[in-house]
Order: C-alpha cells, then sequence, then structure tokens
C-alpha cells in the first residue's frame, strides 16, 4: 500500500466531477462532516520550533492554502509546542474548546495525544494526523512515505561508502525521538538496507530530535568507538547530523565520515554543498502541506468525492485501524542535484545557499 500517489486519472475524475456541479455533494456515510461554507477554522498544531520547516513552510503555505479554497474567508487558528507534550495538550483542548471546525494535528507525542483525539472526536471535530500518525480515532492522515526516507538513507550511506564497503565497517545510528513513530519507520527502512552488509556499533534514539541531544550521544559513540573506527553515520534528520558534525570535528576528526540527514534544512544543504553532509533526504513540503489544506478543507464541507480523491492508501496506527492516508513521495538531495530539487522547487533561492562562506564550494560543483 506504500509509494501511492493520486493518479491523473483520480484527478481528472474530479475535474470532471466538479463540471458537473456534483463536487460538493456528501456520500452516505455517518463519519462525514456537515457541509459548511467558506466561513470556517482550521485548527493547525505543529511539534516544535528546532526544524525550521514547520516556522517558514509548514504554517505559512498550508495559511495561504485554506485561504485560497475559501475565497479568503476560512482561517488557520495556529499554535506550536516546541517539543512539549503537555502544552500540545492544552493547546488541542483549547481548539476543541474554541470549537474550530477541524484540526490537523502534527504530534509531539503520538501516544500521549490519544486522549485529545478521541475528545475532538466527541465533540464533533475531524482530526486530521499531519506529517506524523497520532493514536486515537484519526480521520485522516498525510504524511511523506517515511520507509522509503529511511532506505534512502540506507543506500546513501552504502552509495558513500562504495564498493570496498564491508560488513565490519562500523555504522552509528542516530535515530529520532521515540515519541515520534515515524522515527521508527525512518530505522526500519535505514536497517532494511544496511543490515547484514555493515556493523551497527551504536544505535541511540535522540530525545526530542534535538541536534545537542544527537552531539552527546555521537561523543559517547566516538569514546566507544574510537573516532577513527567510525565508517558512516546513518543520522535521521538534519538538526541531529549539525550535532553530530559538530561532535566528530571537537574529537579532532578532518576527514569526516559520511553524514545523512532528512529535511533538507538550508544549513544541512550548505554542508552538504561544502562536503561536511553526505546527503539529505529532500521532502516537498509545499506538497504536503497543500495537499493537507485540502484535506481538511473537503473534509469539513463534507465533500467526500473529492476527500477520497486525496486519501486513497490506508494505514494503520496501534489503535485504528484502515486510516484514509495519502504518502508523498520524497527524494535523495546530494551535491549533484541541489538545483533539482530545492532550488527547481522554490525552496531556497542559490544567493541563500551560496553565502560568501560557500562561494568557492558552490562554484566547484557548478551551483552558480
Amino acid at each position: 500500500m506504500r509509494r501511492i500517489a493520486i493518479s491523473m486519472a483520480a484527478s481528472s475524475m474530479i475535474l470532471s466531477l466538479a463540471g458537473c456541479g456534483v463536487l460538493n455533494a456528501t456520500g452516505d456515510s455517518g463519519d462525514a462532516s456537515p457541509t459548511r461554507g467558506n466561513d470556517i477554522t482550521v485548527g493547525l498544531l505543529l511539534p516544535e520550533t528546532t526544524n525550521t520547516r514547520y516556522e517558514k513552510f509548514d504554517h505559512p503555505i498550508i495559511k495561504e492554502k485554506v485561504a485560497s479554497l475559501t475565497k479568503q474567508q476560512g482561517k488557520v487558528q495556529y499554535a506550536n509546542a516546541e517539543s512539549d507534550a503537555a502544552k500540545q495538550t492544552a493547546q488541542m483542548q483549547q481548539m476543541i474548546d474554541d470549537r474550530v471546525d477541524v484540526i490537523l494535528l502534527d504530534a509531539v507525542d503520538a501516544h500521549a495525544i490519544a486522549g485529545q483525539v478521541k475528545k475532538a472526536k466527541e465533540a464533533g471535530i475531524p482530526v486530521i494526523a499531519y506529517d506524523r500518525l497520532a493514536e486515537g480515532p484519526i480521520d485522516a492522515y498525510i504524511s511523506f512515505d517515511n520507509e522509503l526516507v529511511g532506505e534512502a538513507q540506507g543506500r546513501a550511506v552504502l552509495e558513500a561508502l562504495g564498493s570496498d564497503v564491508d560488513s565490519s565497517d562500523k555504522i552509528v545510528m542516530m535515530n529520532g525521538s521515540p515519541t515520534d513513530p515515524n522515527a521508527k519507520q525512518f530505522k526500519q527502512g535505514a536497517l532494511s538496507e544496511l543490515n547484514g552488509k555493515v556493523t551497527i556499533a551504536a544505535s541511540f534514539d535522540t530525545k526530542d530530535w534535538k541536534p545537542e541531544n544527537a552531539e552527546a550521544n555521537m561523543v559517547r559513540a566516538i569514546n566507544d568507538i574510537g573516532k577513527d573506527n567510525i565508517a558512516a553515520v546513518n543520522s535521521a534528520n538534519d538538526g541531529m547530523a549539525g550535532g553530530i558534525i559538530r561532535a566528530l570535528k571537537a574529537a579532532g576528526v578532518v576527514d569526516l565520515p559520511p553524514v545523512t540527514g532528512q529535511d533538507a534544512d538550508l544549513a544541512a544543504v550548505q554542508r552538504v554543498v561544502a562536503g561536511e553532509q553526505y546527503m539529505s533526504v529532500y521532502k516537498p513540503y509545499p506538497d504536503e502541506a497543500e495537499s493537507a489544506a485540502e484535506m481538511a478543507v473537503a473534509k469539513v464541507q463534507g465533500k467526500d468525492i473529492q476527500f477520497d480523491a486525496l486519501t486513497r492508501d490506508k494505514v494503520d496506527s496501534p489503535t485504528t485501524k484502515g486510516i484514509p492516508a495519502q504518502l508523498v513521495q520524497v527524494s535523495t538531495m546530494t551535491k549533484g542535484n541541489i538545483d533539482d530539487t530545492v532550488v527547481a522547487d522554490g525552496i531556497y533561492e542559490i544567493s541563500e545557499i551560496c553565502t560568501p562562506k560557500y562561494k568557492t564550494a558552490c562554484d566547484a560543483i557548478g551551483l552558480k
């Protein structure tokens, strides 16, 4: 069921139905929301600010898309939990009390928030899990193909090690937060590529995805394994990759081992340009955010045909089976395709990447 994108046929079907004037029809499902007009409020709960994507991309893109879908009448009520699960619980309760029409939830702790998801359901407020699959009676889920992200990272490690890769090569696994279900999928995907081909000499689940925690974990790995014995580091995201690289440099490592990442943060793109980080998994945030906004508006307005076309996949959480879902595809970003990924999609301008500090490195790879 993985790696299923919305087909052109589905898109054509939506356009055809819209032309016939039936797109706003509601189905017979008892879970369908009553048809609403454009004056709606979408609650948006994001998990943290350490990763720059949430403030720079997700929130503004969703806000703009909701407005455009509702003729500038709909609005987004936004809150960021700053990695605090208790704070997010209170923020979600406030949205329930405020009677928002639908909630897009990117959970800090997928298990801990389940009670609030149930409360929202009881209040008649649909909840769409955004980016991370929360537990509880979720109405839908949208994220990237998380196992594919991990597979891309694992393959990149093997590619970086080259034809001389040996099962005795020692790899450090820097996994994400144990409260984030995506972290488990990233890890599974990476291990599906690495197991049997290298030695996992150390593996860490990194609290709250914090770079400083990853840095501390890496210091432990260096002390236990030896700075010259680490062939590569499979880092689950870019923020942690930055902490890992700081630890390696502080230990006196000059020839840095390949380090993976995810999210294509600007600092990570610059590290890739400079040769400090081997790769990052580029996730097209505009695609995910815009689709999430479309799902939220369609759900609350009772546009079941459109909603079903946007959620043609199915996923299971520990508490709920067969959740309608959309899994957005990802790509590997290395030195060789920065121009074709983050620059082509308008995520960054070349001038943002190739600041004076990185101009020589940009010139060397033809990024101008």
